[in-house]
């Protein structure tokens, strides 16, 4: 099973799960053993596909860290808060966490985009 930890402790993903936004991109950090790595990415595919199929859900990509570490970071990206948190607090969803290996820890954390004059776009 995973373990949870926030990304940002003055304001984690269960105070953001309470707000009103959208588009919205999670950004999702995994820690995990070396030897658990092909567990973790297994257990992330799954639940990949799984959300690939719920409403609002629009893309994600898996991403590993640069050398040997084991930590991974995922971002998905999607239409609301709202339909975001509709499927991670699916009872379906939630039971899939147990397939994650006992050693990774997993920081959620959603974001908005920033519109900066002539560099990006809101």
């Amino acid at each position: 099973m995973v373990s949870f930890k926030p990304l940002d402790p003055e304001f984690p993903i269960e105070r953001q799960l309470g707000i009103d936004a959208g588009p919205v991109v999670l950004v999702n950090l995994f820690t995990v053993d070396p030897d658990e790595q092909d567990a973790l990415v297994e257990a992330w595919k799954s639940d990949a596909q799984w959300m690939q199929k719920q409403p609002g859900y629009i893309s994600t990509q898996l991403h590993k860290a640069v050398g040997d570490g084991s930590m991974y970071m995922n971002y998905a990206i999607w239409e609301s808060v709202a339909n975001f948190r509709a499927a991670f607090s699916n009872p379906e969803f939630q039971q899939q966490l147990s397939h994650y290996p006992s050693s990774a820890v997993t920081a959620p954390h959603l974001f908005e985009k920033v519109a900066v004059p002539n560099c990006c776009t809101a």
